[in-house]
């Protein structure tokens, strides 16, 4: 009975042990005061292995290929961006107000007012929890500071180099008449009568104040009820003959930051802005000018980016398990794995440690051989 008694016993202490035992996830990389772990190297692996299907670029042995060429990138990817993040720290960037206000106009967006439910709604969207999210978000929003503020910034391009650009690739620049647009919208989609004809007048007011001059980026932002108010109401460039025709007559003949009356689309009120419209033709170096800055940027901003993380990387505490290979390695860094568990501490023994002490109270009384001793508390310099 006694033996039965201990075994239950055991079995309920290795039962609860059990209980408490939680898996570590393996560390392959200490990038200064940050790790990347296996899981985040795998998570890594899937993600890109879903973008490049869903792309749908490739198909086969050429997809199979794309994947295997940008996975040997991840380890790469993951160390800059804990650098980026480790250098926002160090220039005490702080995106807090950004960050609350971009959940902000998610959750208004989204039109769940309930802080609970929204943080649900968020999980059940994006599969991951809110703080996870909201920390995401915080590290994209400091990375991209970063890169504004430390590279891109400094990448400027003289007018003889755009001028040059535009003369020697004037056939890029031949156009079709086209408006560029912002929108904004008062859904009266499920709204009684009464609730429709506010909407009007809300509608109408907001095509007042953007046509006395307030900014219809901001009036989209915070107003409009579609998608795009994110974009501060920007839906793009379209051709003669490509927006419906009522929509089309009210902006085709109207200049440049010309605002619609409120339309009335069926589903709600729809104001527009014109924000450019550039004639069938060439298009003037003025208007190719900022066409011309993007396609030179991009080129010159990656070499650029990549020789700044280079550099970030000369400076940066970096350890790569033997296994795992950073792709974009600065040149004779050394980046050894030292494994914690080998480092053996200093160890001495007690006589040692009382010779030392003997030691220094002989020469605390007698004068080292070769000097002098001084009598006097107080010294001077001359």
């Amino acid at each position: 009975m006694r033996r039965y008694l201990w075994i239950t016993g055991l079995a309920a202490a290795c039962l609860l042990h059990g209980a408490e035992i939680s898996v570590v996830d393996e560390i392959i990389a200490k990038v200064n005061g940050d790790i990347i772990t296996r899981s985040d190297y795998e998570r890594g692996k899937l993600g890109v292995e879903a973008g490049m299907k869903q792309q749908g670029n490739y198909t086969g042995a050429r997809l199979l290929q794309a994947i295997e060429d940008a996975q040997k990138n991840i380890l790469r990817d993951r160390i800059d961006q804990l650098l980026l993040i480790s250098r926002a720290k160090e220039l005490s960037i702080n995106v807090d107000a950004e960050v609350n206000k971009q959940l902000a106009e998610i959750q208004r967006n989204s039109k769940i007012a309930d802080p609970e439910k929204f943080q649900e709604f968020v999980r059940q969207e994006t599969g991951s929890t809110y703080e996870d999210y909201k920390s995401d978000m915080k590290n994209q929003l400091l990375t991209q500071r970063v890169v504004r503020q430390e590279v891109s910034s400094k990448i400027n391009f003289k007018k003889d180099e755009l001028e040059k650009y535009y003369n020697d690739h004037k056939g890029e620049f031949q156009r079709e008449e086209r408006v560029f647009l912002r929108e904004l919208l008062i859904s009266t989609e499920g709204k009684d009568p009464a609730t429709s004809a506010a909407a009007e007048k809300k509608a109408k007011d907001l095509s007042a104040r953007a046509k006395k001059g307030e900014k219809f980026e901001e009036l989209a932002q915070n107003n409009s009820d579609s998608p795009t108010a994110n974009q501060g109401g920007d839906i793009g460039a379209y051709e003669k003959g490509k927006l419906r025709s009522d929509i089309e007559n009210s902006v085709w003949e109207q200049p440049r930051g010309f605002v619609t009356e409120p339309i009335n689309i069926g589903n709600g009120f729809l104001i527009l802005k014109v924000e450019e419209h550039p004639k069938a033709g060439l298009a003037s170096f003025e208007e190719a000018e900022n066409d011309i800055r993007g396609k030179l940027y991009q080129p010159r901003m990656q070499p650029e980016m990549r020789r700044y993380l280079t550099q970030l990387r000369a400076g940066a505490f970096l350890e790569i398990k033997p296994g795992f290979e950073d792709s974009g390695a600065a040149p004779g860094k050394n980046t050894a794995w030292v494994d914690p568990a080998e480092i053996k501490p200093e160890t001495t023994t007690k006589e040692d440690v009382l010779s030392r002490t003997r030691r220094k109270r002989i020469f605390g009384v007698l004068p080292i051989p070769g000097t002098t001793a001084q009598q006097t508390g107080t010294s001077s310099s001359r």
